[in-house]
């Protein structure tokens, strides 16, 4: 599973948690904030925070957190690099 990773929409920062499944949770200031599901290509939905079923609604905020998912690059860890060259 994917490690949890911090991006930035305009400035604002969020701390994203990978669940598995394109679903993801997010921290905002600390705290946690919303779950997301990737929908379809451009499109992510929230989750309901007591039923955990997707909102269809579409929501400017959720969307533009997705594609900072989506742009997320992991940093390679200098482990890795090692073995690679000892490969």
């Amino acid at each position: 599973m994917q490690e949890p990773f911090d991006i930035e929409v305009g400035e604002t920062h969020y701390a994203v948690f990978p669940e598995g499944n394109d679903t993801y949770t997010i921290f905002k200031d600390g705290k946690e904030y919303v779950q997301v599901l990737k929908d379809t290509a451009s499109i992510w939905l929230k989750m309901d925070e007591k039923t955990e079923l997707p909102i269809f609604d579409e929501d400017k905020e959720v969307n533009e957190i997705g594609k900072a998912i989506e742009a997320y690059v992991p940093e390679v860890e200098e482990e890795d690099d090692e073995q690679a060259n000892l490969n």
